[in-house]
């Protein structure tokens, strides 16, 4: 059964070519994030940012990554897993295959804001995550099976998706607590929400 997000409504919201997000979030600091299938192309369109997908490494200085010049952009994470000296990306064959633990002390949190003249790396960038229940978007895997438009998709399951959406969950979660800018979206096109547990 998968677990609730515990999130609330975020309050106030501006609008960015026609997207809700946060009041405090610039066009420019926009990473669009979640599992596969879950409308992060789709936004970056609405937003009419990058059209080319990043990855990033969390296990390194991510918030140095060239790819991250041009903003807003679509990004996939990669995750540190137990046993694994690589992060992987929930799409790679082995995190399919063998549903590696998260190893989430291994994430890299941008620095603080030290002095006048040092680079404030956490409100650079604000994640914007895409968090549909697993089973909405197993039901998009296999609309787009039905087209072929996605080769993969036929050979997703439920389980696999649930696994997803539960590591996104759970590094997101991970990364706002450490003070990384995140909010989420429970449906796509759905109206911005920070993690309870973590609003101060």
């Amino acid at each position: 059964m998968e677990a609730e997000t515990p999130t609330r409504e975020v309050a106030p919201l501006t609008t960015i070519k026609k997207v809700e997000v946060p009041a405090n979030v610039k066009f420019r600091q926009i990473l669009v994030t979640g599992p596969p299938a879950s409308g992060k192309s789709t936004l970056v369109a609405k937003l009419g940012g990058w059209p080319e997908e990043g990855f990033l490494d969390l296990a390194r200085e991510w918030w140095r990554d060239r790819s991250l010049t041009l903003r807003p952009r679509e990004v996939h994470l990669g995750f540190p897993v137990t046993g694994r000296s690589e992060s992987l990306a929930v799409s790679d064959q082995e995190w399919v295959e063998t549903s590696p633990a998260l190893d989430l002390a291994r994430i890299k949190i941008p620095p603080p804001k030290r002095g006048f003249l040092s680079v404030d790396w956490r409100s650079r960038f604000a994640f914007d995550v895409q968090l549909p229940p697993a089973k909405m978007l197993f039901e998009i895997h296999r609309a787009r099976a039905t087209k072929g438009t996605h080769p993969r998709d036929a050979s997703v399951t439920l389980e696999l998706v649930e696994r997803q959406v539960a590591a996104y969950r759970s590094v997101t979660q991970h990364l706002s607590r450490s003070g990384v800018r995140v909010y989420v979206r429970l449906e796509p096109g759905g109206r911005p929400r920070e993690f309870v547990d973590v609003a101060g």
